[in-house]
């Protein structure tokens, strides 16, 4: 069974930075796209940025040159870095990965707050 589990969020003034990272784990084949989606009450999940297992980078407008996705394929891990963070950068941000030959696997969600 696959696992994803993401690190701990937190709170963080307006342009302050924070780095999220999401292992994943149980699989013997290799995790294709990892990534992250983020989702405020009420509205629907949405893409923040994901990345392939040879580093390819998609990222949403939104976010295009504050956030970096990046991974370590030896430890199956995604990192986020999120610099020059906006109080609407608030919510919950998920992990995802991809297993080869498996559904996705999504991690528990982690608290990401901005304050003004």
């Amino acid at each position: 069974q696959v696992q994803v589990v993401e690190s701990v969020g937190g709170l963080v003034q307006a342009g302050g930075s924070l780095r999220l990272s999401c292992a994943a784990s149980g699989s013997i084949f290799r995790f294709n796209d990892m990534g992250w989606y983020r989702q405020a009450p009420g509205k629907q999940r949405e893409l923040v940025a994901d990345i392939t297992s040879s580093g390819s980078t998609n990222y949403a407008d939104s976010v295009k040159g504050r956030f970096t996705v990046s991974r370590d394929n030896a430890k199956n891990t995604v990192y986020l870095q999120m610099n020059s963070l906006k109080p609407e950068d608030t919510d919950v941000y998920y992990c995802y990965a991809d297993p080869r030959f498996m559904t996705r696997s999504w991690g528990q969600g982690t608290q990401v707050t901005v304050s003004s």
